[in-house]
């Protein structure tokens, strides 16, 4: 059995979610946009739940067949224990049981550590937006997943 439950994400996970947001991101949400974000129907927010506190999170908005990932985060102390990977093959599963297959994200290029989980989870590499990102300036790659050929 796992030492973490993947669920979704509430209301009273957002102090924390925002708190790794910040650890993790130069340019994080704010708790304001996780809150909102909430509260659409068309988005998927899940947490992953380690020894009563938030590990890590990820979510997608999604329109019809598709769904842009924005966000996957797993707070420091907690990486290495596949927590990542577990709450994208969560979202993959609620994503698909609504309708998604076909799975999009961003990635700073030099983030080889997600480029390598991502990869490892099927995506493949659609290209570079230039300058993309900003503190500090960076390419995205485009990444994609099918679940159907």
């Amino acid at each position: 059995m796992s030492e973490w439950v993947i669920r979704p994400m509430e209301e009273r996970d957002l102090p924390e979610v925002s708190r790794i947001e910040g650890e993790v991101f130069s340019v994080p949400w704010s708790e304001q946009s996780f809150r909102d974000s909430l509260a659409l129907s068309y988005a998927v927010f899940l947490t992953a739940e380690c020894e009563g506190r938030v590990a890590g999170y990820c979510g997608c908005y999604q329109s019809l067949e598709e769904a842009e990932i924005t966000n996957v985060a797993v707070k420091q102390e907690f990486r290495g224990r596949g927590i990542a990977k577990a709450l994208l093959q969560e979202l993959f599963r609620v994503g698909e049981a609504r309708g998604a297959w076909v799975f999009l994200l961003e990635v700073r290029a030099g983030n080889q550590a997600a480029i390598r989980l991502y990869e490892g989870q099927g995506f493949q590499n659609m290209g570079l937006r230039r300058n993309f990102y900003e503190k500090p300036r960076e390419d995205a790659v485009i990444m994609q997943k099918c679940l159907k050929d």
